[in-house]
């Protein structure tokens, strides 16, 4: 059976460092799941859970590894879709990261399970537009630049658009003043017409 996986990035929150790995798609893990040798190799500052959580494999009995103590808060980026999220840290396993069910259905991804290639095209909204597939530093430089261009751009759109509202409740105001001067103005002439009689 194919394994199927996919580059991702991730951005360690207190350093802002962002690293490319190659993640396993699993429907049969239940989240998020980091080897604890892969977090201690990459430096991912770990977050201690207040109640350890007992692991199970896909047959019900307990994993071997133990107990999850500890997760990651990371920023996960893929093809145009970033997150925060907290991915669980366990003993050895094969992978570095899994991304299992939680991941799968949050994001529906289309996987040609022939080719294992793997589109976005479900994913919900709050996910934004915010990576793109460049590695090396100056990539994820270049591309902050993007980001923060399109969000200047982003606020000037929103700036013009709350002007042009503006501009147009003025000039209804102003209809609605010429409309009441109209009428005083119809009001004076009926009552100087009554007065005339």
């Amino acid at each position: 059976m194919r394994e199927v996986t996919i580059k991702i990035g991730l951005e360690r929150l207190d350093t802002q460092e962002r690293i490319t790995v190659e993640a396993l798609l699993d429907s049969r893990a239940t989240g998020l799941v980091m080897s604890s040798e892969f977090a201690r190799k990459k430096g991912f500052k770990l977050k201690k859970l207040e109640r350890p959580m007992q692991v199970r494999n896909v047959d019900g009995s307990f994993n071997r590894e133990g107990l999850i103590e500890n997760t990651v808060e990371v920023n996960v980026y893929y093809k145009g879709h970033v997150e925060r999220t907290e991915i669980d840290v366990i003993g050895k396993q094969k992978w570095g990261v899994i991304l299992g069910m939680l991941w799968l259905a949050r994001h529906n991804p289309e996987i040609d399970w022939k080719t294992g290639e793997v589109k976005i095209t479900r994913c919900p909204e709050e996910c934004g537009k915010q990576w793109r597939p460049v590695q090396g530093k100056s990539g994820w430089e270049k591309q902050k630049k993007e980001e923060a261009k399109e969000e200047a751009e982003k606020k000037k759109e929103e700036k013009e658009k709350r002007k042009k509202q503006k501009k147009g409740r003025i000039v209804e105001v102003r209809k609605i003043a010429e409309e009441w001067e109209i009428w005083d103005e119809e009001e004076e002439a009926a009552k100087s017409e009554v007065e005339a009689r």
